[in-house]
Parts: structure tokens; sequence; C-alpha cells
């Protein structure tokens, strides 16, 4: 049973509504159906998403799994979220329709809409750059990324922002919106970057011959093997500093394993260094200490 919004006639002192019981009670049963439907559309669609999941995971090869998953996750969370939007919002519509007229709602929603359009500018730029961040696959869910001036881990994304959990562990929530230029640390593979001082007084070569072969016994350690990826490289002489001479060397490892790939090196480098007799650089400061000739009373 229907009640119309705007009456043909305005009712008198005298008319008093009439409800029908039967038609009451068929309408509650429709909406308890459509109620009913909508949670079983919504768990296929739950159902859907892990299979998305699970089939990226058992797509992909050893070398490229960690990528299928995170491209799987993040299709999962995209369904998922507009999945949840559409069908709440047609249930609702057909659950309002038994009872009332929902046209005049329908008319008055698309006036307000426009009006709200022109201040909702934003939120209607942040679904269009997002929608091209999925399209173009810029970055995914457990990529390691730095937008906006905050660096941190995916967590979730949608058509609206990003969920980001930086080192500390704060969460920053970035608007699509806000993305200006994207820098994805962990596409593909991640670098482990270091950078070792030493003396001035020390052979150069003799460094560099003792480093390589630390990186390449790292590189060849069973434990560590499975996430190098290519040859180490000892790039040579970085920068002639204050307190040493700074030699540069880096690993090629999955994505996300270069902080732990980085404490290895340097642990390895110490050991090393301090079994072969090279001494590291030590910053030193001088000072220069000048006698004034005596103040006024012998000052």
């Amino acid at each position: 049973m229907k009640i119309p919004l705007s009456p043909a006639r305005a009712p008198s002192a005298l008319d008093f509504p009439r409800f029908d019981g039967a038609e009451i009670g068929r309408d509650l049963l429709r909406a308890l159906i459509i109620l009913v439907v909508a949670w079983l559309l919504y768990r296929l669609v739950a159902l859907l998403t892990r299979r998305i999941e699970a089939f990226a995971t058992r797509s992909g090869d050893q070398s490229r799994l960690t990528d299928a998953e995170q491209r799987g996750r993040t299709l999962a969370d995209l369904v998922r979220s507009v999945a949840r939007a559409v069908i709440t919002s047609v249930a609702l519509l057909l659950v309002l329709n038994l009872f009332i007229d929902v046209r005049p709602l329908l008319a008055g929603a698309g006036i307000v809409t426009l009006a709200l359009s022109f201040g909702a500018q934003g939120l209607v730029k942040d679904v269009i750059v997002g929608f091209f961040v999925l399209l173009e696959d810029q970055f995914r869910v457990g990529d390691t990324i730095r937008v906006s001036g905050v660096e941190g881990q995916v967590q979730h994304m949608t058509l609206r922002m990003v969920t980001l959990r930086d080192g500390q562990g704060i969460v920053h929530f970035v608007p699509n919106g806000g993305i200006a230029v994207v820098s994805n640390l962990t596409r593909d593979w991640s670098r482990a970057l270091v950078d070792v001082g030493v003396a001035y007084h020390e052979d150069i070569d003799r460094v560099l011959a003792v480093l390589r072969r630390v990186v390449k016994e790292f590189a060849h350690d069973p434990a560590w093997a499975d996430i190098v990826i290519g040859e180490p490289t000892v790039a040579g002489v970085q920068r002639l500093g204050d307190g040493g001479v700074d030699v540069r060397l880096w690993v090629n490892v999955r994505p996300g394993r270069q902080s732990e790939a980085e404490r290895e090196l340097r642990r390895r480098i110490k050991q090393t260094l301090d079994g072969e007799g090279i001494a590291l650089a030590v910053s030193r400061r001088v000072h220069h200490i000048t006698d004034f000739p005596p103040g006024p009373g012998g000052r």
C-alpha cells in the first residue's frame, strides 16, 4: 500500500487514513524478500572477491606471486566498495517504493544533486582520479608509496581515497584528488642501498675488493638468495667526506624487503672490515685554543 506524498486533494477533518492489513502484510513480505535478496547478492559479491584473490594467487608464478596477490587484493577491494554502495542504494529505494511513492523523492533528489554538484567538485575529482589510478595500475594494496608528503604502505584504496600506514604505525587518509605525483617504492623490485665510510689511509682498491666479496656471499647465501634479484653492485667511491671515503653499494631485492637486506648487509660489512683490519671513517673535530693577553687588572 503506497501513501502518496502529494495527495490530489487536501484531507478534510472527517477523513481518516484507511489501512488494509492484508496489503500491509504483503508489502512487509516483499520488503523482507528484497532485503534477503540484497544480502544474498552481497554474499555473492564477497565470494566473488575471495575467488579473485585466490585466482590471482594461483595464477602467478613464484617470481610474480607477490605482484599477483597485490593486484587481486586491489581489484577485490574496488569490487566490494562499489557493490556495497549499489546494492544498498537499490534495495533501499525498492523497499521505500512499497510504502510511499518515491517518484517525487527522485525528482527532488535530482534537483538537490544538481545543487550539490557545484559544491562537490572535490568529490567528483577524487572519484575520477581514483578511477584512473586503478585503471593505469599506478600502485596497489601492499605497495609502499610516497604521495602528498606522506610515505607508507597502502592498506586500502577506493575510488574516494587511499589509506596509508607509515613506519611509525600512523594511518594517513589521502583523498585521490590530492594526488599529483606518486612515487612507488616497491614496484617490481626494491633496492637495498648502503654507503660505507672508510678511513682515508686505507687502500681503496682493497676496500672495494672486500666489499665485492661481502655482497657476493650475501647474494649466494641460501637464507637470502630467494629475495635477491640480479647481481649486487659495488658502485665505487661516492663521496670524499670530512672523516673518510664513502663507498656505495646496492642489491636489488624483492619489493618491500630492502630494509631487512640493508640491516644484514651492514652487519656483514662491519664484521668483515673488522676481520680485515680496515678502519671505518671517524668524524674528527679540531678545537683551536688561543692565549689572549691579560686584560685590565691581570684578568
